[in-house]
C-alpha cells in the first residue's frame, strides 16, 4: 500500500521564487469525491496520471496513482470531470534537501498558493524556509479536492 506523507503550507512571502529550479503547467479533475477516497486525473505537459487518495484529513494518506495516456486523460477531464478543474502552475523548488511544491492557482482559485513538502515518515525534520507561512496541513479548505467543490474566489475570510 503506498502512503503519502505531505504538509501544506501557507507563503509568507514571495523569495521563494528565485529558487524556481522547474514550473509545470497542470489541470486536474476529479471523478468523484465518496466519503472514502477521491479519483482524480491530472494532466501536465504530455503526461497524464490516474490518482486514488484516501479521504483522511492530515499528513498520512493512502495514495495510488498510474499514468495513463494524454488523450484519455483530456477526454475524461472535459467530458467526465466534475468542475470546475483544478488550474495551476507547480513550480519545484530545492531547500536545504527537501523538494518543495508549490503550487499558483489560476482560474476559480486565483491568488492562492500552496507550498508542500512530502516527508519520507511523519516526524522527519525538515528546515523551515524564510518564505514558509503558516501550516494548513489540517485545514481542508487547502485540499484540492475542496478546491474543486468550494474555489478559493467564493471564500467569504
Amino acid at each position: 500500500m503506498a502512503i503519502e506523507i505531505e504538509r501544506k503550507f501557507l507563503l509568507a512571502n514571495e523569495s521563494w521564487r528565485a529558487a524556481i529550479s522547474q514550473s509545470i503547467p497542470m489541470r486536474q479533475g476529479y471523478l468523484n469525491r465518496e466519503q472514502h477516497c477521491s479519483v482524480r486525473v491530472r494532466t501536465s505537459s504530455e503526461k497524464a496520471w490516474l490518482n486514488i487518495k484516501s479521504a483522511t484529513i492530515g499528513a498520512e494518506r493512502q495514495e495510488f496513482e498510474y499514468e495513463i495516456p494524454l488523450a484519455d486523460a483530456n477526454a475524461m477531464l472535459n467530458g467526465l470531470s466534475q468542475q470546475p478543474l483544478i488550474e495551476k502552475v507547480r513550480h519545484l523548488v530545492m531547500h536545504q534537501g527537501h523538494l518543495w511544491e508549490i503550487d499558483e492557482f489560476s482560474g476559480d482559485n486565483a491568488g492562492l498558493i500552496v507550498a508542500e513538502i512530502e516527508l519520507s515518515h511523519a516526524d522527519e525534520a525538515f528546515a523551515h524556509p524564510a518564505w514558509l507561512g503558516k501550516e494548513v496541513t489540517m485545514d481542508v479548505r487547502y485540499y484540492n479536492t475542496n478546491l474543486s467543490r468550494h474555489p478559493f474566489s467564493h471564500w467569504k475570510d
